[in-house]
């Protein structure tokens, strides 16, 4: 029987602290999707992460925060969708999470 390797993560500091995001915009070729995270605050945004992944790794990463979801309300209750942040024009569009984008 084979053992199983552990795998050492090493991280940076300032990676530690993480970054807010109100914006991600999804592209994908055949081989690879890109998402791109957001700090959107009008009139402009600023880029903090470009995560690329193969497909595969897309659909694993989908499959656990939809099981960590389930848990997350089974513990505290249902999560309502925010609503989509208002542009100047006042439509809810163009701005927020949008699964959507391609």
């Amino acid at each position: 029987m084979e053992e199983q390797k552990q795998l050492k993560i090493k991280a940076k500091d300032d990676d530690l602290k993480g970054s807010y995001s109100n914006l991600m915009q999804v592209v994908h070729t055949r081989d690879e999707f890109i998402l791109d995270f957001f700090m959107a605050s009008p009139p402009q945004g600023i880029l903090c992460s470009r995560i690329i992944m193969n497909p595969g790794h897309v659909k694993r990463m989908l499959r656990a925060i939809e099981e960590n979801i389930s848990k997350y309300e089974e513990k505290f209750g249902k999560i309502e969708e925010s609503e989509a942040p208002k542009t100047d024009s006042g439509q809810g569009e163009g701005i927020g999470f949008r699964p959507d984008a391609h």
